[in-house]
């Protein structure tokens, strides 16, 4: 299935005032599970950095929901948004001036190619890595970029059904996914040879959040992909499964998984 071109269809949409831009964000926040971890890892990271000065680089930003999320959480933080598609990263340079947000900026730039030496205490990557074949290559750039003691906080799929794939002879849901998923001790070697000194990576999405992800994201834009007719019926179809949905990401955030179709993954210089 073609994911960008239901992403683009729903940045028309909602770009088109501020307001809307921040009701598609808290929307976002609420159906998407893996916005559920990355919050409570950016809450954690966050804790008792609020008040001080810190540089952070979401590394992948796409319709900019993240870097959204951390300059709300202190005006103190600055923060580089790159992404390679250029229309994105003008909305949102457009939308972060129309809320008046300074610390914020975005920029185009290709991640196997970026590198700032020392320059980074967080740098965030959500659902980034399975679209870039040069993985090893990102992951040298990132730990080059942060600075001593900083901390590499990345989301993506698993080999464990990652991308809805479960077996050999299938594909991924998402024809723009260079990769179905990592290994879990596959992604920490590679952090490793990169030169992070400190990993920590844990499943998400096991089987409450596998349940979730299908009710609030593979079919509605599986009915998308078939017609954009569907988004006639989409806000009732919200409305029967969202409930669902929310005890189900509750669960998966709150529980340990011994296996699951998501990895958080933190790294640290």
């Amino acid at each position: 299935m073609q994911y960008d071109p239901i992403k683009r269809v729903l940045g028309d949409v909602f770009n088109k005032t501020p307001f809307l831009r921040r009701v598609f964000f808290n929307l976002l926040d609420l159906l998407l599970l893996r916005t559920w971890h990355v919050h409570k890892e950016l809450r954690q990271w966050a804790a008792k950095r609020r008040g001080q000065e810190h540089c952070i680089l979401d590394a992948g930003a796409g319709f900019g929901q993240y870097t959204y999320h951390l300059s709300g959480m202190s005006p103190k933080w600055n923060i580089l948004a790159v992404d390679v598609k250029e229309e994105q990263v003008s909305d949102n340079n457009q939308f972060m001036r129309a809320l008046g947000r300074q610390n914020v900026q975005f920029k185009i730039a290709d991640l196997v190619h970026f590198r700032q030496p020392d320059s980074y205490d967080l740098i965030l990557s959500v659902d980034v890595m399975e679209h870039i074949l040069e993985d090893v290559e990102v992951f040298e750039n990132f730990h080059a970029s942060l600075r001593k003691g900083g901390m590499l906080v990345i989301s993506t799929p698993s080999d464990q059904g990652g991308s809805d794939v479960h077996g050999d002879d299938e594909t991924s849901f998402i024809e723009e996914h260079v990769r179905d998923g990592y290994n879990i001790n596959e992604i920490q070697e590679k952090l490793r040879s990169a030169g992070f000194s400190k990993i920590d990576a844990r499943y998400s999405y096991g089987k409450p959040g596998q349940i979730s992800w299908r009710l609030s994201m593979k079919y509605p834009m599986l009915m998308l992909n078939t017609s954009k007719l569907f988004f006639i019926v989409l806000p009732f179809y919200y409305l029967l499964t969202f409930p669902f949905s929310l005890v189900l990401n509750w669960m998966d955030v709150n529980n340990h998984h011994k296996s699951g179709t998501g990895l958080i993954v933190k790294a640290w210089k």
